[in-house]
């Protein structure tokens, strides 16, 4: 088996998806309060009460702390002349190669939370797919697109 590709993204990035895990958990928190309010002016039984909460902690646990901390650490990217490869995944580890011949075009892209944070991130078209590497800075992500883009056009006057 090949060694795993040398390049990790930013490790802003980590931060980004904390801020998306940290959304995520205040909108289970609301729909939690709805609930309580809910189960107090109907009567439920506190068992309830106590499974909402139980459930709003390990989410919040889990897509703040755990989930991109793992995440960060398994994506890896790793661009050649004649092939892309990516490694990502959160319980199953996926490596994909995409041969540079493949390549039809590479878009950038930043929303207000990269941009705010200066990354962007990088879509790789095929004819089949799209491929995405997240949370790069932006001026490598800029560097990347332009050294991708290079490759294919080589790749592709050689066939």
């Amino acid at each position: 088996m090949r060694q795993q590709p040398s390049n990790q993204i930013s490790r802003k990035g980590l931060t980004v998806w904390r801020l998306y895990g940290t959304i995520q958990s205040v909108i289970i928190l609301a729909v939690a309060v709805g609930l309580g309010f809910l189960s107090y002016f109907f009567d439920w039984p506190i068992w309830i009460i106590i499974v909402i909460t139980v459930v709003v902690l390990v989410h919040a646990f889990l897509s703040i702390y755990l989930f991109p901390k793992i995440r960060w650490q398994r994506w890896r990217y790793e661009v050649r002349e004649a092939e892309i490869e990516l490694q990502y995944g959160l319980f199953i580890v996926n490596r994909t190669l995409i041969p540079m011949v493949r390549v039809q075009h590479v878009d950038t892209a930043e929303g207000p939370i990269l941009r705010k944070y200066g990354l962007a991130s990088i879509t790789i078209s095929t004819a089949a797919t799209n491929h995405s590497i997240p949370a790069l800075v932006t001026q490598e992500a800029d560097e990347l697109r332009n050294r991708i883009s290079t490759f294919a056009r080589v790749a592709k006057d050689d066939v």
